[in-house]
């Protein structure tokens, strides 16, 4: 159902030739096929996604990347410019306060949550027809793809899927009955939204602060208090932390509830909309502050482990921003290579001067780390729910580091690539200027750096010893790499063990607390260094992946000396990765043998800069 009118801007291509020069102006990535553009995925896909699964889903993929380029992009940038309005009071004075949405962001929700069933895709069979549930590595793909063009709508959608395995796993029998068929359900006017309030006035990170309570009432629970930062604001279904009376104090007193927006007889909670958060980005979706005034509310599980039940929500929405900031940092890239090979000065393309390649550098090695690392913790979440023990473990770790890492490198690659696209990438006429509001998100939702930092080395490494897990897994890894290229191997084990070294020494030293996002980030980079090395080694795969797991370690894991002189030993390696020729993993070594002979023992402890 289409609901927006194909605007003439946006539907016709721009001309050849313009009276007005606008020739002269580099292209952008709309109207491409985000799928067809993006090599790195389609090769990543067959190793970790089953291969029926993976044939089913080809032409869904395909489908979802056209979108992506074209309809979804259309959408996406005129839902950016009309946000939505908050409508308090009915025109007869009644309290109603209802959200409503421009055309173009009702119809991203038709193709969000009715053609493709993102927030069921996991937990019932039948989305797009498959028999079956999906793997998390293909949900997120379809993720992946669909937020290089839209940020905002990924919100509902993540908040919905993971608020249904809250309820399934915590939920009584009753409860599920109640909630789970509205909110599996395939038309979206049957479907019941799901969302997470936790934040209030006296912050979002330090939980045990929160003034919310809860009062059993004839045998039904009522919930009391104000939600400062409500996303998905009028959702259908809250999961929200209550204190019921007489609950200790801090986190152990507090109880994990559902709060349905209606009561059964269609009427309305009692709880209000107070108003719309004007923000920097995620200008299409409704964030707002809340007024609880008695709202009955559906406990959920046990009373007395809120928190921990909640967590399971907090690290899933972890590894949806992780692969949200994977996904624009592709956009990102993507942009970056069109605007660098479109426009000419001074007598050249501007992607041939070598600055520029530098630049582009800066931007694609993040990008590639965050997608392998993105797709190996999705794996290791499948392994997990399958029973395998290490990899719950390594995913305990992998989430926090991967949320920590992405979203902060999002900001800067974001801001790397409007500067290659220059003025115009300061202007909203283009995508640039979203892309670098949308990306400051990611470091507040969900836990800031600091909190993510630690959560990975004073919870993951400290108490659970999941850095142990990771190692092995990666130990894994490096085996296959060992027999294909052994100096790489060499280096990024002792790179690895050198990470792990400083994660465990920063965790139980209570005196370098101050160092803790330093050891999360050592750790991520051996993590994806490691990956990328593995990658390569795979059939399929482009050996140039190699080359990245290089750049990797010797921007984040090598030490280096700042003054040292100029070497051209990286020359080549640059410029094969911004090539379009694949590479065999045989080419791929050849490039790196002269540097390899020379190379610094790597140091976890150093902060070098491939291009300075």
């Amino acid at each position: 159902m289409t609901f927006l009118p194909r605007y003439s801007a946006f539907a016709k291509p721009r001309p050849a030739t313009s009276r007005q020069s606008s020739d002269k102006l580099a292209s952008d990535c709309a109207g491409l096929d985000f799928f067809e553009i993006d090599p790195g995925l389609q090769q990543l896909l067959p190793l970790y996604v089953p291969q029926a699964e993976l044939q089913y889903f080809l032409p869904h993929l395909k489908r979802l990347g056209q979108l992506a380029g074209g309809r979804l992009n259309e959408l996406a940038t005129v839902a950016d410019k009309h946000g939505p309005v908050l409508h308090a009071r009915s025109r007869w004075g009644e309290d109603e306060d209802w959200v409503e949405y421009h055309p173009a962001y009702q119809e991203m929700e038709h193709i969000a949550f009715e053609q493709f069933q993102f927030h069921a895709m996991t937990h019932r069979p039948g989305a797009m027809g498959y028999p079956g549930t999906l793997s998390p590595v293909t949900k997120y793909a379809f993720q992946y793809l669909f937020v290089q063009s839209e940020f905002g709508q990924m919100c509902p959608i993540s908040v919905t899927d993971t608020s249904i395995h809250l309820i399934r796993k915590f939920g009584s029998e009753e409860l599920k009955a109640r909630l789970l068929p509205r909110m599996l359900a395939e038309k979206l006017e049957d479907l019941w939204k799901g969302t997470q309030f936790m934040t209030e006035k006296a912050g979002g990170s330090d939980v045990g602060q929160v003034e919310t309570t809860a009062r059993l009432i004839d045998g039904q629970w009522h919930l009391f208090g104000e939600k400062w930062f409500s996303s998905h604001v009028d959702a259908d279904v809250a999961l929200i932390l209550a204190r019921p009376e007489n609950a200790p104090a801090g986190t152990r007193g507090l109880a994990l509830f559902a709060m349905p927006r209606q009561r059964e007889d269609g009427s309305r909670n009692s709880y209000r909309i107070v108003r719309l958060k004007d923000k920097l980005g995620t200008r299409s979706m409704a964030s707002g502050e809340l007024r609880i005034e008695g709202a009955f509310a559906y406990l959920v599980g046990d009373p007395t482990r809120g928190l921990k039940q909640m967590m399971e929500q907090v690290n899933l929405s972890r590894l949806s921003h992780a692969v949200r900031a994977a996904a624009m940092m592709r956009r990102c890239l993507n942009e970056a290579l069109q605007a660098a090979s479109n426009r000419h000065a001074f007598g050249q393309r501007v992607m041939d001067y070598p600055l520029m390649q530098r630049q582009l550098l800066k931007i694609m090695v993040p990008t590639e780390a965050a997608l392998s690392v993105t797709l190996a913790t999705a794996d290791m979440m499948a392994k997990g729910y399958a029973g395998d023990k290490q990899a719950a473990a390594a995913l305990r770790l992998l989430t926090p580091l991967l949320k920590l890492r992405t979203c902060r490198d999002n900001i800067t690659v974001a801001t790397g690539a409007m500067e290659v696209r220059g003025g115009n990438g300061y202007i909203e006429d283009f995508v640039n200027a979203r892309l670098v509001r949308d990306a400051h998100i990611g470091v507040l939702w969900e836990g800031t750096s600091n909190i993510n930092a630690l959560d990975a080395i004073g919870r993951a490494v400290r108490k659970d010893r999941a850095h142990l897990a990771l190692q092995a897994v990666l130990r894994e890894k490096l085996h296959g790499v060992q027999h294909s290229a052994p100096d790489m191997a060499r280096q990024l084990g002792h790179a690895l063990d050198q990470a792990i070294a400083l994660a465990e020494t920063v965790a139980t030293r209570p005196e370098f607390e101050n160092e803790t996002r330093r050891a999360a980030s050592a750790v991520y980079y051996a993590a994806a260094a490691v990956l990328l090395a593995w990658e390569a080694t795979q059939p399929g795969v482009d050996g140039r992946r190699l080359l990245l797991a290089d750049a990797v370690l010797r921007t984040h894991l090598l030490a280096a000396d700042p003054m040292a002189a100029p070497s051209t030993l990286t020359h080549p390696r640059e410029a094969a990765l911004l090539g379009s020729a694949r590479l065999s993993l045989q080419e791929a070594r050849e490039f790196l043998a002269p540097a390899q002979r020379t190379a610094t023992a790597p140091a976890a402890a150093a902060q070098p800069e491939l291009v300075g």
